[in-house]
C-alpha cells in the first residue's frame, strides 16, 4: 500500500479551477518529483494535500487514513511535514530557536531528529546556532526550513521548490541532504522545476499540466524521453 495516495484531487482559488483531478501514489521510502511549468498546479497540489487549500473534490489518504476535513495542524500531527517555497522562517529567532519551534515528540518507527543530528545533515547550520534567521543567506534559510520541519519527526515531507534561487554549490548540498533523508527511510514528495536536481534525488517523476497529471514514470524513463520533456517541461 502507498504511504500517500491522492485520487482525483480538485481545488479552486475562487472561481479558478486549479487542480482538475490529480492522481499520485508515493511508496514509503521513495522520492517522487512532481514536475511541470509555472502555474501548472505543483504548489497547489502540495497545499491541498496539507489542507492549506481546501480540496473541492477527490481523496487524500496518508498511512491508510483519510485526510479529508482535517486542518493543517491535524495533518502535521499525523506525520506529514511541509516545507513551503517561501521558507517562512522566524527571522528574529536564532537557528536553535527556530528548530525548537518545530520540535515534536518522536514517532514509533520514524527516525527521531535532534538539533545535533540536523547539524550533521546540514553542516552549514552548525556554526550559526545563535545567528538570527534574518541574517542568513537564502540557501542557509532553506536548510533551516527543512531542518525545522524535520524536528517534527515526519514520515513524509512535502518539499516545494527546494532548489529555486540557490547557488549551484548549495543545490548540490541540498541534493545530498535529501538522499540522506531517503537512506533514513523518509519519504519525499518534491515539487521541482530543475530537472538536474530532480534527477539527482528522485526515483520517479510525475508531470502536472493544467491541473492534472499527464505523465508518470521512473526518472530514468523521463530522462530518455525527449518528446515528453519537450511537451511538458520546455519553456
Amino acid at each position: 500500500m502507498a504511504l500517500l495516495d491522492v485520487e482525483g484531487l480538485h481545488a479552486h482559488y475562487g472561481q479558478a479551477h486549479v487542480l482538475q483531478g490529480v492522481d499520485l501514489r508515493i511508496e514509503a521510502g521513495s522520492v517522487l518529483a512532481l514536475m511541470g511549468r509555472n502555474g501548472a498546479g505543483k504548489s497547489t497540489t502540495l497545499k491541498a494535500i496539507m489542507g492549506l487549500v481546501p480540496p473541492s473534490g477527490g481523496a487524500v489518504r496518508f498511512s491508510g487514513g483519510a485526510l479529508h476535513g482535517l486542518g493543517p495542524h491535524e495533518i502535521a500531527r499525523r506525520g506529514l511535514g511541509y516545507v513551503p517555497e517561501d521558507r517562512r522562517i522566524f527571522t528574529e529567532l536564532t537557528v536553535m530557536e527556530n528548530l525548537e519551534v518545530g520540535r515534536r515528540a518522536a514517532r514509533p518507527g520514524i527516525p527521531a531528529w535532534t538539533p545535533e543530528r540536523l547539524f550533521e545533515l546540514f553542516p552549514n547550520l552548525a556554526s550559526m546556532r545563535d545567528r538570527p534567521g534574518g541574517r542568513m543567506s537564502g540557501g542557509e534559510q532553506q536548510m533551516l526550513t527543512i531542518a525545522r520541519t524535520l524536528m517534527g519527526n515526519p514520515s513524509l515531507v512535502l518539499l516545494d521548490e527546494p532548489s529555486e534561487g540557490l547557488a549551484p554549490v548549495i543545490v548540490e548540498q541540498m541534493a545530498r541532504a535529501i538522499l540522506s533523508l531517503k537512506r533514513e527511510g523518509l519519504t519525499v514528495l518534491l515539487c521541482e522545476q530543475n530537472l538536474h536536481f530532480a534527477t539527482l534525488v528522485s526515483d520517479r517523476a510525475a508531470i502536472i499540466e493544467k491541473g492534472a497529471v499527464r505523465y508518470e514514470g521512473s526518472m530514468a524513463a523521463l530522462q530518455s524521453d525527449d518528446a515528453v520533456r519537450a511537451q511538458y517541461l520546455s519553456v
